[in-house]
């Protein structure tokens, strides 16, 4: 290769591309199919999925991977090639069950923690591409989060592991049983040096094969360990009543809910649940509604703090010594604590006086990062109020072996350095990436002779074990699990497993000697042991509802002993670690929805960060992106700054799951390792100290972006009050119709004969949780961009939530609104498209004609909610390099080329799918029957969707609302979507002059 051809520009790339002309052209395009130029210059105008062209591609290989493209785009439903005993039967008969272009839904399960949230599987022929929430199930009621809506993308994800491997090489199924048998020939006849680490346990099946495999071996040890469980709700609960048991929720019957730390209606198994019974006593359709109000002490801004009534910003250890006073001025004994900083005295007054009113209806929630003495507390000052049996209940712990995880792995890894553990079977999981840095987990697994580690990727764990078994996904495999409440699913597999993965299941039975067998028959033979009556009738009425009835934990009668448990001592700087929103520990850390999707509040995305109070930072003299050195326990970590309005002076939130480096070609790399600082004394805070390094990081927030012009107080964009006011003007509430606006058109009114279709979003109860925003991208193949794309704002979300800010940079009023296409009744985009590639349908809709579009960008310019979106590079997998991820999406929804505009349609698809049942029927569409994604996704119902022109659909019930209003409705461009005006419940003693009502709070910036 010459020397030109490796410094070539892009001009020069081009002119060389634009002469077409003899095989010089095809020897030049040889040439420069493998210079670092031409990759770079494919990469920026050809990205795909946000991931690096790797390699070049000659013209030949790109023929042959396209016509290897085409043949798969046909196996949708195809996991695998058939074996060769297998018969392929040409589908001239269909299976009864299965009719073309029409879905199907089957209940299974999503675990999270150990612990199952219900869920419905729709499948095209066989083909997974959406999962929504399961009515019948205690956890999700209906309802799914963000995370749940992006499972069907990880089932697809290329880079998971795909062979067996030994000591990194390829390997296969039966040279691993093999070896594995051999083994455990070696070990003791009691199986001593034998040790399991799993995960939270409540799947019945596990627990009893783990039972059977002590038995066989009575020396062995079972571990566990995840992150995602909540050790100091287990240590609480011993410490409160000595027993095992767990807290079960009615927020229904909740007058007064004081949260201290808990981010209840976003984290955590019974979250969903929770949020619905939360939005049931919040809404407040009308004057006469009876709120609840909630009072949330809270580190760093949360979901739940957005929602909640009076907000208090404390350190972690804060919240521990505000609970203590708490309790004390409830005459509830508790170790001696003065007011900490940061809670007034007025403030815990109010609390005080609130929950002695409210009585058995008053609850205090602790928040399952503090410590087993708030939990403590918050049982102990339940029972002063009489709330068991009515806003609370305990029950018996779904857990197969209820333990404090971060004690066992600590004795695990013990044993390991010490030379005790001869054979380690880990079944999922990656403690080699999460465990606490202190314990060293890497080096005592270099300890061990034999480890086998078994995941749905090569991950940091199964790269440094002898052994790495590929794991089944959830939609792969036949198992069962328990939900927050103990309620049991089994769970059932959608499609074969992609790569032939094992199942937990599968890989216990071959430590028992049975490495042939499959999961269907493990999970159902469980069963069959312990059902009485007609088998096959439990079996599918349990596996068509995804509830076995009558499974849930029995309730167990507790009383709280007397707290005299130490409260932590506190820091003058701490450092407070979280989960994070979207990717949790890590473990989706290669999931690009979630990876690119705006985190709640700060909209930070494809990134962590040190989260700093303002003065802090002003202390400090840093801003976002300026880098700082956070030491903590002996260890520093480098972390760039995000300066957050609200964020608790004195403490630097961190959000665990990042800093990647075996997570995946998406995950690789992303952000900065937090577990490196996070240690086993002090898993979720601690004392801290920070210092300003030289170091700037480019940060990527989506706050600033599609920002609707004009300042938010003039625009009055959020609008917002106190349940008082609105029952001061219970027909006409000035803060949620600050202006008269008079309607003058030149355009004629269309009428509508058939089906007018609307929208309306409630903004009190709704709590920016992101979920509405991934089921859009689910639903309607909307791509990812990549961190680069997103920093000049071209992120491709249908849906987006904004975030506002009211009051002080301290302690601010938070609002959520989310965005989706208004549906203009007098669509200012229409007007102006030169091809009429935007049109209003017969029905209402804004409706987008995509083989039209030439990407004038018109529409875009002259939409005044700025909810279009223009794919300016090819970013929707067409092509050769991800096939895999082709697959998740929704054959319903056309998958958009470059240079096309796209925007949310009321999910059309869905209201065109129910259009055809009904005409086969002879009938109108029934109120209900169209449910759009986000609305489905919701877990507090904030959105309501239906047919205007029946005078009965729920959402002209909701629109009637003294609180309906539109947005900019100065423009008369007539919105189909409308909102409700938020409406909050404070405390009169502290609430002052209705702060943030008739104004935007636009004047704060997440990224300021």
């Amino acid at each position: 290769m010459s020397d030109a051809s490796k410094n070539l520009d892009f001009a020069q790339i081009r002119a060389r591309l634009a002469d077409k002309e003899g095989p010089a052209y095809w020897r030049s395009l040889d040439e420069l199919a493998d210079t670092t130029e031409f990759r770079e210059f494919l990469h920026k105008e050809f990205p795909r999925q946000a991931a690096p062209l790797d390699n070049g591609i000659d013209r030949r290989d790109f023929l042959k991977l396209l016509g290897a493209s085409m043949a798969l785009a046909g196996l949708a439903a195809c996991a695998r090639p058939p074996l060769a005993n297998e018969k392929i039967v040409p589908y001239v008969r269909k299976d009864e069950e299965i009719t073309p272009g029409k879905p199907l839904f089957y209940a299974t399960a999503v675990t999270y923690g150990g612990y199952a949230e219900g869920v419905l599987a729709e499948s095209h022929q066989g083909r997974p591409t959406k999962l929504e929430g399961n009515p019948d199930h205690p956890a999700s009621r209906g309802a799914t989060g963000a995370i749940t809506q992006a499972q069907v993308l990880a089932l697809y994800d290329p880079d998971r592991s795909n062979t067996v491997r030994q000591a990194g090489e390829e390997s296969s199924w039966e040279d691993f049983a093999t070896a594995l048998a051999a083994s455990l020939g070696e070990l003791p006849a009691g199986g001593a040096g034998l040790a399991i680490l799993t995960e939270n346990v409540t799947s019945p099946t596990l627990a009893a094969q783990l039972a059977a495999l002590q038995a066989s071996y009575p020396d062995a040890a079972w571990f566990q360990y995840d992150p995602l469980h909540p050790d100091n709700i287990v240590a609480g609960a011993r410490l409160a009543f000595g027993s095992d048991v767990v807290p079960i929720y009615d927020l229904t019957q909740a007058d007064v809910i004081v949260s201290l730390g808990a981010d209840f209606l976003d984290t955590g198994p019974g979250r969903l649940a929770y949020a619905r019974d939360f939005a049931e006593h919040r809404r407040a359709l009308t004057a006469s509604a009876n709120m609840n109000r909630l009072y949330q002490l809270e580190t760093s801004p949360s979901v739940t703090g957005t929602v909640s009534d009076h907000r208090v910003p404390l350190r972690p250890s804060a919240i521990a010594a505000a609970a203590a006073v708490l309790a004390a001025g409830l005459g509830v004994a508790a170790p001696a604590a003065e007011l900490p900083a940061g809670l007034s005295q007025a403030e815990l007054d109010a609390m005080i006086e609130d929950l002695t009113a409210a009585g058995a209806n008053g609850l205090v929630i602790a928040g399952a990062d503090q410590p087993p003495v708030v939990h403590a507390l918050a049982a102990a000052i339940n029972q002063a109020l009489g709330s068991a049996g009515t806003t609370v209940n305990y029950v018996e712990s779904p857990a197969a072996r209820p333990a404090v995880h971060g004690e066992e792995l600590a004795a695990l890894t013990s044993a390991m350095q010490a030379g005790d553990v001869q054979l380690l079977v880990m079944l999922s999981g990656n403690p080699l990436y999460n465990a606490p840095a202190d314990l060293d987990f890497a080096g005592a697994l270099g300890n061990v002779p034999l480890s086998v580690h078994l995941g749905l990727y090569l991950d940091e764990t199964g790269r440094a074990s002898t052994w790495h078994v590929p794991q089944t996904h959830f939609l792969e495999t036949w198992s069962d699990a328990r939900a927050f409440d103990g309620t049991v699913t089994i769970t059932q597999p959608l499609i074969l497993p992609f790569y032939r993965g094992k199942s937990e299941h599968e890989l216990v039975a071959a430590l028992l000697g049975g490495p042939e067998a499959v999961g269907y028959d493990l999970v159902r033979g469980h069963w069959e042991q312990r059902v009485s009556g007609s088998f096959e009738d439990f079996w599918r009425e349990s596996v068509f509802r995804g509830v076995v009835a009558g499974s849930a934990a029995p309730q167990a009668s507790v009383t709280a002993a007397a707290v005299s448990e130490p409260l932590p001592e506190g820091a003058p700087l701490e450092v407070h670690f979280r989960l994070d929103t979207s990717v949790l520990d890590g473990r989706f850390a290669n999931n690009g929805w979630l990876q690119e999707l705006p985190r709640p509040i700060s909209k930070l995305t494809w990134d962590n960060a040190a989260i700093l109070a303002a003065a802090d930072a002003e202390e400090l003299g840093v801003s976002t992106g300026d880098v700082i050195a956070l030491r903590h326990d002996g260890r520093s970590l480098e972390l760039p700054v995000w300066v957050q309005p609200g964020q608790a002076a004195g403490a630097i939130s961190v959000a665990l799951g990042y800093g990647r480096e075996a997570a995946g070609s998406i995950g690789n790399g992303v952000g900065v390792n937090a577990f490196l600082l996070r240690t086993s004394g002090s898993q979720w805070f601690g004392p801290a100290e920070a210092e300003v390094t030289a170091g700037h990081y480019d940060l990527v927030s989506t706050q600033s972006h599609h920002a609707l012009d004009g300042t938010g107080e003039a625009r009055h964009i959020i609008r917002a009050g106190t349940i008082q006011e609105f029952r001061d003007e219970p027909e006409h509430p000035h803060f949620a119709h600050p202006v008269v606006h008079h309607e003058n058109d030149l355009y004629p009114d269309f009428v509508y004969e058939g089906y007018k279709w609307g929208m309306v979003i409630d903004q009190t109860v709704c709590t920016g949780c992101n979920a509405c925003v991934v089921a859009c991208q689910s639903e309607n193949n909307v791509p990812i961009v990549g961190k680069a794309q997103v920093a000049v704002g071209r992120e491709m979300h249908w849906l987006r939530v904004d975030s506002y800010y009211g009051g002080g940079v301290d302690d601010p009023e938070f609002y959520a609104l989310p965005m989706p296409c208004q549906q203009c009744e007098k669509a200012p985009c229409e007007p102006v498209c030169p091809v009429g590639a935007t049109v209003h349908d017969s029905e209402g809709l804004n409706v987008m004609v995509y083989n039209r579009c030439v990407g004038t960008r018109y529409c875009s310019n002259n939409c005044p909610y700025k909810v279009r979106r223009f794919n300016w590079l090819q970013f929707a997998e067409l092509a050769t390099d991800a096939t895999e991820l082709s697959l998740a999406h929704n054959p319903d929804v056309t998958v958009r080329s470059r240079g096309v505009m796209e925007k949310c349609t009321y999910c059309t698809q869905r209201i065109s799918r129910a259009r055809i049942e009904a005409a086969n029927e002879d009938r109108r569409i029934a109120d209900g029957e169209v449910v759009t994604a986000c609305q489905a996704a919701c877990p507090t119902q904030a959105i309501t969707f239906g047919d205007l022109n029946d005078e009965s659909s729920a959402v002209n019930r909701v629109k009637a609302s003294p609180l309906n209003h539109t947005l900019l409705e100065e423009l008369q461009t007539f919105p189909r979507t409308s909102y409700l005006a938020k409406v909050k419940n404070p405390n009169q003693a502290l609430s002052q002059a209705s702060p943030g009502a008739q104004t935007s709070a636009g004047t704060l910036e997440g990224n300021a």
